[in-house]
């Protein structure tokens, strides 16, 4: 169950945390690296176990907007670990461990509230076919005994799922109904990480440095202030605007900010006013980013797949969008000293392609059920089938004709 799951998994963040907040009790590399693989893998399952057990248990007119709060609660702890990490808090010799540490905090809270909440209704009654819990499940979470509406609506889709078979990772590209909706997912993720969004949140200091601040680590606490400003922004806007617009605006919003960034950096040893500038761009660009393309690709996942195919989608989505992290992590300063200020040129041409990509090929799941969003992709894929039909009929008849 999504419960159990994330209750086993949040061990990974407690031992994680332990390791790491005793590093000085041993040798300290060691307990560090160990720490930092465990709660890797921690994060790696939680980001796909929650926003699908978020998305479950959501009403459809607000799914969008509970599934923001994923991205909320990540932001919100991205800022309290840079007020931690300054110099007379916890960023120093003598506490760095206890920063460590109370990573494991978050997981402790969860462990002991998680089994005061309901578990998703929609497991209970298609994975497991338990009617009766799943109707109480729906009375906890939508505070009415009138769920009949959900439960046919989940009957449907049972039903459409016991047509086809289980679906693993790798069937996902081979299904024809699946195909294209994994293409959105893994290019959603993709074009979160390779905005060039990670490569703010982990040089964002030393931009500022090199844009003139004495004080640089203050404005990278700015940069976390605007995050949380912008995703509770998103959080009212995308059950209104819907995802597509959101995402759209966001993505040309960034590649715009990624422009202008380059002028700045490329410039500000010419003209002062230039490092401000950059400075501005650089909060703008969060903004966009937390706008649409920091929290939709999380939770957009889980609207495009039926409960069969769902587990597997959001794996496969949560590792692309994790090893693109990765990459960016470890290449952005060695591509930052060789393309030096203009190394934003290469995310505003990302940008461009994912925003274009967007707005051709990702559909809007605002106010849709699952069902709907499914039935979607599968009527597209037959109403290309005639046009098939009908292009190789002339092509026939052109030939007898001849």
């Amino acid at each position: 169950g999504r419960l159990r799951a994330m209750l086993v998994v949040n061990i990974f963040a407690i031992v994680g945390a332990l390791l790491m907040g005793l590093a000085k009790m041993g040798p300290s590399h060691i307990f560090i690296i160990a720490g930092r693989a465990i709660t890797g893998i921690y994060c790696g399952i939680s980001t796909g176990l929650v926003p699908m057990y978020v998305g479950e248990i959501s009403p459809t007119s607000l799914r969008g907007a509970l599934g923001s709060m994923h991205q909320l609660a990540i932001v919100i702890g991205i800022l309290l670990s840079q007020v931690l990490g300054l110099d007379f808090l916890l960023g120093n010799d003598r506490l760095w461990p206890v920063i460590l540490g109370v990573s494991g905090l978050p997981a402790i809270l969860q462990t002991i509230l998680l089994p005061f909440c309901p578990e998703s209704p929609r497991y209970l009654y298609i994975k497991l076919g338990r009617e009766e819990a799943a109707r109480k499940s729906l009375e906890r979470l939508r505070g009415t005994s009138d769920t009949d509406q959900q439960i046919e609506e989940m009957k449907k889709e049972k039903e459409d799922i016991q047509k086809q078979k289980k679906i693993t990772v790798m069937e996902l590209f081979r299904t024809p109904s699946c195909r294209q909706p994994i293409i959105i997912a893994l290019m959603m993720h993709l074009s979160q990480q390779f905005s060039g969004i990670n490569a703010i949140f982990y040089y964002s200091t030393a931009i500022f440095k090199q844009a003139g601040l004495t004080e640089p680590v203050y404005a990278t606490i700015g940069v976390g202030v605007v995050n949380i400003i912008f995703t509770v922004i998103s959080v009212f806007l995308v059950e209104h605007t819907g995802r597509r617009s959101l995402y759209i605006t966001g993505l040309a919003g960034m590649c715009c900010c990624a422009v202008v960034m380059t002028v700045g950096l490329a410039f500000q040893h010419s003209f002062t006013w230039m490092s401000y500038l950059s400075m501005s761009a650089i909060f703008l660009f969060v903004a966009f980013f937390e706008i649409g393309p920091g929290p939709i690709p999380w939770f957009i996942v889980a609207e495009l797949f039926s409960q069969g195919a769902r587990p597997a989608a959001i794996t496969i989505a949560g590792f692309c969008n994790w090893s693109c992290n990765f990459i960016v992590g470890m290449c952005f300063p060695y591509i930052a000293e060789l393309c030096g200020p203009y190394v934003f040129v290469i995310f505003a041409v990302l940008l461009f392609g994912f925003t274009l990509f967007t707005y051709f090929k990702v559909p809007e799941t605002k106010g849709k059920t699952f069902e709907q969003i499914v039935q979607g992709f599968r009527s597209k894929k037959s109403s290309s089938r005639p046009l098939k039909a009908s292009a190789t009929e002339l092509e026939y008849l052109g030939t007898t004709e001849a």
